[in-house]
């Protein structure tokens, strides 16, 4: 009955039914409370930890996963398991440095875990770094990790933990330039293998934000088209939405503003909609202007501030080609958005911006009034 129970619990865990799998392996392990084999109890104790763990209990789960350690003069091969599940339980409670010296045991020595699950443990241990505010070693696990992914042949997962790595890497600001364009470049080239349309489209869209943080813009705005061409029909629309701002904010950076009025024009009208359904339902400087290319942050979308974003990118690119009276008009609405959304730095950009406009329509007197609103 135990060994039916263990199977039942982890068809549910394969699922991704946690609670589940968690009342199957209390029962087994009820059960092995009455067998003369104290492994037996270790292992099931083991699995009911592991499970806890799954079901975003890491408190109890650790509970068990200690009680599952060998005693005293047992063997302690072939523990990697173990350690990792002990590690996960140390990272949800935030304990950060005594999951990392778990997930250091089930790494153990080189070639102690196989590629696939070293580097998984390996991701973990990035994560504990980034919760410990360090992405410099963040990165550098995360780059092992792509390393082990890659000799186990998993494209998807080398190229995840690529992308991780870079943004990592961005974040410290340790590493150079160039370096992160290969990290970014390679990330960019397993791409192609990854079949998952869903996966390939963030990846893209990842690749891009990092290549803007660098502002190498040409690259920038390939992988955001790639993106987009991938993610376009997805149910939160939001993410397209940011994906045409973006492509809009790349274009504005290589001066292809007549390219990028396209863009702008498509973000904000579909931002618009977006909003009025909301509402229905109850709810960067260049010279000239003080307004530069706004990259959103994909989650922060489909409300007034993304909103604003996208009419100062479209009232930018109408400046910069010389309707200065489009521009306004775009100022205008992106200057509303931000004070409906309370972002201080838009208004005051987007108020730059119409002074400069108003001066190049004639009207000096309200260029004064705009720039000291902005002041």
């Amino acid at each position: 009955e135990i060994e039916e129970l263990t199977r039942a619990g982890r068809r549910a865990l394969v699922l991704g039914d946690a609670r589940e799998a968690v009342g199957c392996f209390r029962k087994a392990l009820l059960l092995s409370g009455g067998t003369e084999s104290p492994r037996l109890r270790r292992v099931c104790a083991f699995n009911l930890g592991a499970a806890y763990v799954e079901s975003g209990k890491p408190a109890k789960g650790l509970e068990f996963l200690l009680r599952a350690q060998p005693l005293e003069g047992e063997s302690r091969e072939h523990l990697g398991g173990l350690y990792f599940n002990i590690g996960a339980a140390q990272e949800g409670l935030q304990d950060f440095p005594k999951a990392l010296e778990y997930f250091g045991r089930a790494v153990g020595p080189d070639g102690a875990a196989q590629a696939g699950s070293r580097a998984g443990t390996r991701v973990q241990m990035g994560c504990c770094y980034l919760g410990m505010r360090e992405p410099a070693r963040a990165a550098r696990c995360f780059l092992e990790a792509a390393r082990s992914y890659a000799a186990a042949a998993s494209p998807e997962a080398a190229a995840v933990a690529l992308s991780r790595a870079s943004g990592s890497m961005l974040q410290s600001q340790r590493f150079g330039a160039a370096e992160i364009a290969g990290v970014l470049a390679r990330c960019h080239s397993l791409c192609e293998s990854i079949p998952d349309t869903a996966l390939r489209g963030k990846l893209y869209d990842d690749i891009g934000l990092g290549y803007s943080q660098l502002h190498i813009f040409s690259l920038a705005a390939e992988s955001f088209e790639r993106a987009l061409a991938l993610r376009r029909g997805e149910p939160d629309q939001r993410r397209e939405a940011a994906l045409l701002q973006n492509l809009g904010a790349a274009h504005n950076a290589l001066g292809s503003f007549g390219t990028a009025l396209g863009w702008h024009r498509r973000a904000v009208a579909l931002h618009s909609r977006l909003h009025r359904d909301l509402f229905a339902l109850g709810f960067a400087r260049c010279a000239g202007s003080g307004w530069c290319p706004v990259f959103p942050i994909p989650g922060a979308l489909g409300n007034r501030r993304a909103q604003g974003q996208c009419f100062g990118n479209l009232a930018y690119a109408c400046s910069r080609l010389g309707n200065h009276e489009a521009a306004a008009e775009n100022y205008l609405h992106a200057l509303q958005a931000f004070r409906d959304s309370g972002d201080m730095q838009g208004q005051w950009q987007a108020c730059e911006g119409l002074g400069a406009a108003c001066f190049h329509l004639g009207h000096p007197q309200k260029a004064i009034g705009h720039y000291k609103e902005a002041l």
